[in-house]
């Protein structure tokens, strides 16, 4: 079992429509950091479902790009360098060498979780993205953002959930 003593915060139940997604994004945002805790490098960067290559390094890098991309290269946008990922390698969020630590997945996720916070402070609901999709040629409203994102964790932390069961057998959170 998970250490229950890392509790994540829980979304209201009685809030209003911002505070609500917020609350949400920030619970799965947490539930993703919780199956990660206790882990060494090496159980970070196994892929325990073969043949997946996902990992939970992999799913912490990819959940740091998603960020960038919808809140600041979507609704400011942005137009920034990919952090992992290029054209010749759109998984290389999951693609990592030697070099690449969990320290630094963790600070640059957690760094792009800020920003993402600061692009949506201010910002209605309802307001449109800055830039549009370059595929669905679209523009998407915040809360559009937010759903996404809460929808994005949630695929995901189903995906850690299993990395993790079959890593060391926890479950749970």
């Amino acid at each position: 079992m998970i250490s229950s003593e890392h509790e994540r915060p829980e979304p209201s139940t009685t809030a209003g429509e911002r505070e609500m997604l917020e609350g949400w994004l920030d619970y799965h945002r947490a539930t993703l950091a919780l199956k990660c805790r206790g882990l060494d490098e090496d159980q970070l960067r196994r892929a325990a479902l073969p043949p997946s290559e996902l990992t939970l390094l992999g799913l912490v890098r990819h959940m740091a790009e998603v960020e960038r991309w919808w809140f600041r290269e979507v609704t400011l946008g942005l137009d920034l360098p990919e952090l992992y990922s290029t054209r010749d390698d759109v998984d290389g969020d999951f693609h990592f060498g030697p070099e690449d630590t969990w320290a630094d997945a963790d600070r640059v996720w957690r760094a792009e979780i800020e920003e993402a916070r600061a692009a949506a402070a201010g910002r209605s609901l309802d307001s449109l993205s800055e830039a549009e999709h370059p595929r669905r040629k679209e523009r998407f409203n915040l809360r559009w953002v937010y759903t996404h994102m809460i929808e994005e964790y949630a695929r995901h932390n189903g995906h850690a959930d299993l990395l993790r069961e079959q890593i060391d057998g926890a479950t749970g959170a």
